[in-house]
């Protein structure tokens, strides 16, 4: 945590100075441009998104609720999407006109905002106010929750400071250090408008100051599934929301109504997928834990599921994931038919869908109008019936199919629903709007949001040219269809002395076209070395680039290349993560204005030619970054057979394993399609029947064209498939096994494979990717599917994964690969001194995010420790 260089509010006068000071700096903010707001906004959500880990530790520590890893995501969410969702809409000015008709809407900020925030959602939801505010012209001061003080302060100063260092005023928000009630009804009093987030008393607070205010009500959430639901999406779907930073959303679900024709299948569902059904006595003892003389026991929120049962006195198992109590009646009086915040779930059968509705119509009108409902059925063939359930509830949030944590929040499982951190409940739940706040509100609106899956892609370079031979053919178009003048490769002083360039040099000779050429390109390259050929590519200023060699010569002249046409990027603008690529907040600049960019493998594995993806290493922080961008991919590639026929054994294997890591997890990526599973299935088969012949003749020194060719299209096939499905959290642990051990990608990628497909195979993952395309853990059976396409047999889908293992274990062995890290990092104190670090960035790499099972920071290490013993316990 920085140092806080702000004023120390913990006084009224000293408040009272800072409310002055807010008040001045939002009057010479009023006078902003749009230009002027748009760039400070930006510059506040880019702080905002890089802080979002360290952000989420200080909150979990702080508060002791909750899932790190989660708030990761919320934190997340409130920057990226709430700067997706407003980064064109004009604030300022004239915003709407009709000339014709004299019509004209002018934007005018409202002035203070009063900003409530809450203890469940600290920082995530400081970073979302504080942006919302910034975007629409306005000062806004933080009234944080006691308990969560520290951590949501120092969500504030992030955007401060980087609004600041944008142009804002320098005092444009400003926080209670540490807060009271008085203090708090003091900001609330002198405010132009309350941004209220928290319980019922801070809220009718907030409506009885005398100031407008923007509350929200409390959820109950029902959740009614259909006998037409598609029982499995709706369970997981339930557990993927309840379970989410251990239910602290307000939108999450408190019930299920089931009705009675599947209700069994429901309860096996959640039963096998790790959740605990009470009996009566624990039911009883569960109840009397969940409210406390009428109200919510504060020791349950945002508690797991095993230390909620802890202070029931109840057994389960110590990775359940949700506590379900059987009950019947959704009168207040009932403990389980109330707002819970914590992985804790009432469970009701329905006779039919009318008495389902009536039983969800009762819940939310104790504690519940106006917030959120849930719906599991056939929406195709149940329209009448959906039509039904929303003429009923009184919630101005109606998800259909959809987990209701994520779907409340929006933009994560729908299309045209607001995403926010602060859900009005309209005057059903005693709120000034109904829709999810954000920058205008003047109606109740009733909003209905159906689960639907995103637009996927497939995208690869203009060109690829196969064969072996087809280098100077292909070369041939630089002058006859380009007219290129300036030729630059980049490669490495290994391929420039024995010779990897002369046939290019030759080619481009004899088309009259000048040349470059920067051979300092290392393993593992860093952004020192890009930016030295960067230079050298300036000086010589090129027309085409050629990336000659493995995947660090591409990667690096893909570097290269940016910085020479972008000389102003800012390579950790160009690092930062993101949750959907179309909705990073960091927009990638336009490429090939100056330069056509060609890749020429020289080995058969990192695919690097056709994907928009770079691995980089930061020489000052030794932090190893995998760039993402579709502008990264280059124009042409041009995969010829004869650049390989020489390689070594070593180079063989590592990049012959490196490949099989691509094709495995773009087969099990969330976002895999028909057409990555083509290119990875057929890349596996390849690979698997022509690696060890590829092996054979580099250790006999007898040419194998037909293995070398085929290796190089399996590599490249492999390549196109993560090039639009993604990767996993394989690569993310193999990356930071380079950075931290220096160990080879492809070796790296090797000793995590079995690992990562035992623990992406789970049934019942503690956690599962957020991804709409992903319903539900079926990771198990796209491994077999693979197994299945290898000839591997087994009688279920475990068996067959295991066969998979040892089909993949006995190519390793083959190919000459090491079972264990400790055989390539063998000083065992080093590695365990460094795992913590090493855990951390690796569940921070872009790949994790792509990974059908969501990895906690703990399993990440159990899976580093697993791979460093070659001792496996189940994760």
């Amino acid at each position: 945590m920085k140092e806080n260089n702000y004023p120390f509010v913990d006084s009224v006068e000293k408040l009272e100075n800072r409310l002055a000071d807010v008040r001045a700096a939002q009057e010479k903010f009023a006078l902003y441009s749009q230009e002027q707001v748009d760039a400070i906004f930006q510059a506040a959500a880019t702080a905002a998104d890089k802080a979002r880990l360290p952000l989420a530790k200080l909150a979990a520590a702080e508060t002791g609720m909750g899932v790190l890893e989660d708030k990761v995501i919320k934190n997340h969410f409130a920057a990226e999407y709430i700067y997706n969702a407003y980064k064109d809409v004009k604030t300022c000015g004239v915003i709407e006109e009709d000339q014709a008709a004299g019509y004209r809407r002018i934007a005018e900020p409202v002035g203070v905002v009063a900003a409530v925030i809450p203890t469940t959602n600290p920082t995530s939801t400081a970073i979302f106010k504080t942006l919302l505010a910034l975007k629409t012209r306005n000062g806004i001061v933080i009234s944080p929750h006691p308990r969560a003080k520290r951590c949501t302060v120092e969500a504030a100063r992030v955007v401060l400071e980087a609004a600041v260092a944008a142009g804002a005023p320098e005092n444009i928000i400003a926080w209670i250090d540490e807060p009271s009630l008085e203090m708090t009804d003091i900001v609330m009093k002198q405010s132009d408008v309350i941004l209220a987030t928290g319980g019922p008393g801070m809220v009718k607070a907030a409506y009885s100051s005398g100031k407008p205010a923007l509350g929200v009500g409390p959820g109950n959430t029902p959740a009614v599934i259909d006998d037409t639901a598609d029982i499995t999406l709706a369970v997981n779907s339930i557990i993927h929301s309840k379970t989410f930073d251990n239910g602290m959303i307000c939108a999450s679900e408190q019930s299920v109504i089931v009705l009675d024709k599947v209700y069994e299948q429901v309860k096996n569902e959640f039963a096998a997928r790790g959740c605990w059904f009470l009996n009566g006595e624990d039911t009883e003892k569960v109840r009397k834990t969940i409210l406390i003389n009428g109200s919510l026991n504060a020791s349950i929120v945002g508690q797991s599921a095993f230390k909620i049962a802890q202070l029931a006195c109840v057994d389960v198992p110590e990775k359940t994931k949700i506590l379900i109590g059987e009950v019947e009646s959704v009168e207040p009086s009932e403990e389980f038919a109330h707002e819970k915040l914590s992985p804790v779930l009432a469970m009701y059968r329905a006779k039919d869908a009318e008495d389902a509705f009536a039983k969800a119509e009762r819940l939310i009108a104790d504690g519940g109008y106006g917030h959120t409902s849930a719906i599991y059925l056939n929406e195709l063939t149940q329209k009448e019936k959906l039509a039904r359930f929303t003429q009923v509830m009184k919630t101005c949030r109606i998800l259909v199919n959809t987990p209701s944590s994520h779907g409340g929040l929006g933009d994560l499982y729908n299309f045209r629903h607001t995403p926010s951190l602060t859900l009005g409940c309209g005057s059903w739940g005693g709120n000034s709007v109904s829709e999810n706040v954000g920058v205008k509100h003047l109606l109740n609106i009733k909003t209905v949001a159906e689960r639907r899956e995103n637009m996927l892609w497939f995208r690869a370079p203009e060109k690829v040219y196969v064969k072996k031979g087809c280098l100077s053919t292909a070369l041939n178009e630089l002058g006859s269809v380009r007219h290129a003048k300036k030729a630059f490769i980049v490669t490495d002083s290994f391929l420039y002395a024995n010779g990897y360039t002369r046939n290019i040099e030759a080619k481009l000779d004899e088309l009259g076209i000048a040349r470059a050429t920067f051979a300092n390109v290392a393993p593992d390259p860093t952004l020192a070395c890009a930016r030295e050929g960067a230079a050298q590519m300036a000086q010589f200023g090129p027309d085409v680039i050629i990336a000659v060699g493995g995947g660090s010569a591409m990667d690096a002249a893909k570097i290269m290349w940016v910085l020479y046409e972008h000389p102003e990027a800012d390579f950790m603008d160009m690092a930062m993560r993101f949750m959907d690529i179309r909705k990073r907040v960091y927009t990638f600049p336009k490429m090939g204005i100056k330069a056509y960019m060609i890749a020429v493998p020289t080995s058969a594995g990192t695919g690097s030619e056709v994907t928009p993806f770079a691995v980089i290493t930061d020489e000052r922080s030794g932090v190893k970054y995998p760039l993402a961008d579709y502008e990264l991919m280059p124009k042409m590639a041009i995969v010829d057979a004869n650049m390989m026929m020489n390689a070594p054994l070593g180079l063989t294997s590592a990049s012959g394993i490196d490949a099989v890591s691509h094709a495995l997890e773009a087969y099990a990526s969330m976002m895999a399609t028909d057409y990555t599973d083509g290119l990875a299935i057929r890349s596996l088969q390849t690979i698997f029947k022509y690696l060890p012949r590829a092996c054979d003749s580099a250790r006999s020194g007898k040419p194998d064209p037909l293995a070398r060719e085929k290796m190089a299209n399996a590599a490249t096939m492999a390549g196109m498939a993560f090039a639009n499905a993604f990767l996993g959290v394989m690569h993310s642990m193999a990356h930071k096994l380079g950075a931290f051990h220096h160990i080879p990608h492809g070796l790296a990628n090797a000793l995590m494979m079995d690992e990562v497909l035992r623990f992406n195979a789970s049934e019942t993952p503690s956690k599962m990717g957020t991804f709409p395309q992903y319903g539900y853990p079926h990771t198990l059976a796209r491994y077999a599917e693979i197994a299945d396409e290898l000839g591997v047999g087994g009688r279920d889908d475990r068996e067959k994964l295991e066969g998979l293992i040892a089909k993949i274990d006995e190519l390793k062995t083959y190919i000459g690969v090491k079972p264990t890290i400790r055989d390539y990092a063998p000083d065992e104190a080093d590695f365990l001194a460094r795992l913590d670090a090493m855990t951390e960035q690796a569940f921070d790499d872009q790949c994790t995010g792509a990974n059908p099972r969501y990895p906690l920071l703990s399993e990440i290490k159990q899976m580093y420790l697993n791979a460093y013993y070659g001792e496996h316990q189940e994760i």
